[in-house]
């Protein structure tokens, strides 16, 4: 078996991170090692950080979405995944962990904070799905799933999802105006791989071509797909 790099997490819980855990899932974190490890970035230099947990959180999260919508009825299949899609997405968790204020609570290295790591979707997504897991691994599907309906609820309230992806309305546009399918491009990748930011073009041949940013590719295709259709949609 290969060593660890860096250092092991020790079982000790920051009191403040202990007291937002409880604030947040209602429930005494146990198991004080799974849940710092569920709060550290890999920028800490720390084993084990948050990947695995996240690995897990993501699939329950899905599982208690899914649910959460199948229970509602009215919806086909396509409407159906169309929501989920949103409603998991890198961005709507990243909104629910602003939202918490999970940001200062995550252990990562100075470095990373400073290159604003803290406030990078990616980072704060996957730190989301890493509690769920957490939670899911110590006190069962149950409560984790009782949780995201909490966390949740405002997105859901909200309708998130109900309306067409920007891709998707982009795309239907461009083939009810006898166009060519937009082509998306990328213009250029900034920063560390923690806090890094992507410029996206998309183009409709005929019709004209916008850019944007965001802090994964698929967020930028996502805004300029917005922007194409706010400016010529």
């Amino acid at each position: 078996m290969e060593p660890h790099r860096g250092h092991v997490l020790s079982a000790a819980l920051d009191p403040a991170a202990r007291q937002f855990l409880i604030a947040l899932t209602g429930v005494e974190p146990l198991n004080a090692a799974l849940w710092r490890e569920a709060l550290t970035h890999g920028s800490l230099g720390e084993t084990p950080d948050y990947q695995r947990l996240e690995f897990l959180g993501d699939r329950v999260l899905g599982l208690s979405i899914a649910e959460w919508l199948f229970g509602e009825g009215g919806s086909n299949e396509g409407k159906l995944s169309q929501r989920l899609n949103v409603l998991v997405s890198r961005e709507t968790c990243a909104a629910i962990a602003r939202t918490i204020g999970l940001a200062p609570h995550i252990r990562m290295g100075k470095q990373a904070r400073d290159d604003g790591g803290a406030d990078s979707d990616n980072i704060l997504g996957d730190v989301m799905e890493a509690l769920i897991g957490a939670l899911f691994v110590e006190r069962g599907f149950t409560v984790a799933r009782d949780f995201v309906r909490r966390a949740w609820a405002p997105p859901m309230a909200a309708g998130a999802g109900q309306r067409k992806h920007p891709k998707a309305a982009l795309q239907e546009w461009a083939a009810g105006n006898r166009r060519k399918p937009p082509v998306y491009a990328l213009v250029t990748r900034e920063g560390p791989d923690h806090a890094a930011t992507f410029t996206v073009s998309v183009t409709v041949a005929g019709v004209g071509e916008v850019s944007a940013r965001g802090t994964s590719k698929q967020e930028a295709e996502t805004a300029a797909a917005r922007e194409f259709m706010q400016r010529f949609g």
